[in-house]
């Protein structure tokens, strides 16, 4: 590993290859970490730095482990069962699932922040408040999707696994800095949870789509978010000028 290392390091295209690959990873790693922000503040304030930390603890190891399977992550691309004409892979299959279970709970999430008096839950029926094994629970579903996804990106980008392993350690790093100030800013704009959640939806079908064999450019999608926050930016902007001084 070590000799791998210094043999990369004195090659510039791998620099390159490691600073790209390291600026995607952050931008796919941003789906993850408005999941987890959501997620975790409806848990009790106590509880919330704590599942943070687990839910970003877990992508790590989950994809630092899927770094040492590289030759069956690779064989997650070959189709496994055709449905008329067409064939999914163990990834499409991977990606519909998640991308699923992403809309099911950002739809949910939208409706109890409509409606907050809806009475009996539509999707969940009489189900408790949400707990922290339960939190748990969901954010490693969306890692495994996620971690998945962001794997395989990173098989295509370069052939140096040492090159992925320093680039998903530095993203890991950058949600766990990032996640508890992303959290604390969602939880005062409840304007910005909305978007938040609208940005799931989106995503959740993207991945149904890329599941189903349409490429979808992740630029498109990224660009679309960057612009609606600047709205929202201005949105609160003004709302802040209008309020009452004093």
């Amino acid at each position: 590993m070590l000799d791998s290392l210094a043999v990369l390091a004195a090659d510039p295209a791998a620099w390159v290859a490691l600073v790209t690959l390291i600026a995607l990873e952050v931008v796919l790693g941003i789906d993850n970490l408005i999941f987890i922000s959501i997620l975790t503040n409806k848990l009790p304030p106590a509880q919330r730095e704590r599942a943070r930390r687990i839910g970003i603890a877990l992508a790590l190891l989950m994809r630092l482990g899927l770094l040492g399977t590289l030759a069956i992550i690779v064989r997650l691309t070959t189709p496994v069962v055709t449905v008329m004409g067409h064939g999914f892979s163990w990834r499409d299959l991977i990606l519909i699932a998640g991308g699923l279970f992403l809309v099911w709970k950002a739809t949910k999430e939208i409706h109890h922040t409509v409606d907050p008096r809806h009475g009996p839950d539509l999707f969940e029926g009489n189900a408790p408040t949400l707990g922290m094994s339960a939190a748990i629970g969901q954010i490693l579903v969306l890692d495994l999707v996620f971690s998945v996804d962001s794997i395989i990106t990173a098989v295509g980008m370069t052939p140096h696994v040492p090159i992925m392993v320093i680039a998903v350690v530095v993203t890991v790093v950058v949600m766990l800095v990032a996640a508890t100030p992303l959290a604390r800013f969602m939880e005062g704009n409840p304007t910005l949870v909305m978007l938040a959640l609208a940005f799931l939806v989106m995503i959740g079908m993207t991945l149904i789509a890329e599941g189903f064999g349409a490429h979808i450019p992740k630029g498109y999608i990224y660009v679309a978010m960057a612009f609606s926050v600047f709205v929202e930016a201005l949105n609160m902007l003004a709302r802040r000028r209008r309020a009452p001084k004093g």
